[in-house]
């Protein structure tokens, strides 16, 4: 019988684009294409290291002369909902939630735009259509699921999570929302649900993306208690986010070649950094 041994992931930089979280700076990404028998294991372990999975592909930032995003994730065992966190859960305790497989529905897509054109009418998904949106939910070759919260009294679509389940929590990729009931803070509320959903299910995390210190956009995610950064290569718990500053100066990260050769793999295959 004829072995095949599996091919080491390429990595690649994108070329500099406008940062969207702090003005006036450029932004790249190191990334590598999800594929192949291997890719739930790839997912989990990049996860791990500060990556991040949109459609068939995993990246981090990689600016060359900044190092302000950074991975964030809760750590379920030590979080403790605030008050205020508790009001919204009894706010949307007549939510219903349903979680399925990764298949985009006309409903969703509603939703979807309506959350864009009042909340991110000049982001860059802002022109993203039917077919698009499509192949965001469904291109996906890792566990995926769409996580569902509808009105119990009247069957209403009212929030949706696209949400990756990794084998030491869940990661929730894009989620949106009605954006006229802003008392609810249904944003918050969905990251509230997946602590339960990780608890239900024994898993120990909640990814929840970038954090960036001095963004607006990303301030809230430092109100939750059991917060993780990955910085310097290792995941450090959020005590006080003023120790945490947008670092910028051009030893803020190691050259492409050192932090491809310092990933860790699921079997420990050796890497070959490619520029593209």
């Amino acid at each position: 019988m004829r072995h095949t041994l599996p091919i080491a992931p390429q990595f690649y930089v994108t070329a500099p684009q406008p940062c969207p979280y702090l003005e006036g700076r450029m932004e790249r990404k190191l990334f590598t294409a999800l594929q192949g028998e291997g890719a739930q294991r790839l997912n989990d372990g990049l996860s791990k290291q500060g990556f991040r999975r949109s459609q068939n592909v995993l990246y981090r930032p990689s600016c060359a002369d900044c190092a302000a995003c950074l991975s964030a994730r809760i750590n379920v065992a030590d979080f403790s909902a605030s008050k205020s966190q508790k009001r919204t859960v009894r706010r949307n305790q007549r939510l219903d939630r349903r979680a399925t497989s990764p298949w985009a529905t006309e409903e969703q897509y509603e939703l979807f735009r309506t959350y864009l054109e009042s909340r991110h009418a000049e982001g860059g998904m802002a022109d993203m259509d039917a077919f698009e949106f499509a192949a965001m939910v469904e291109e996906t070759p890792i566990r995926t699921r769409v996580v569902e919260y509808t009105d119990c009294d009247t069957g209403e679509l009212i929030a949706v999570c696209l949400t990756d389940v990794l084998d030491d929590g869940v990661s929730l990729v894009y989620s949106f929302y009605k954006p006229e009931r802003p008392r609810d803070s249904l944003g918050t509320y969905i990251i509230l649900d997946h602590i339960e959903i990780a608890k239900e299910n024994g898993l120990p995390h909640v990814y929840l993306g970038y954090w960036v210190p001095g963004s607006a956009k990303m301030g809230y995610k430092a109100g939750f208690t059991g917060l993780e950064v990955y910085s310097g290569g290792e995941w450090q718990k959020m005590l006080d986010p003023a120790h945490f500053d947008a670092q910028a100066h051009p030893l803020s990260n190691d050259p492409i070649a050192e932090q491809v050769a310092n990933i860790a793999l699921p079997d420990g295959r050796p890497l070959h950094p490619r520029r593209g």
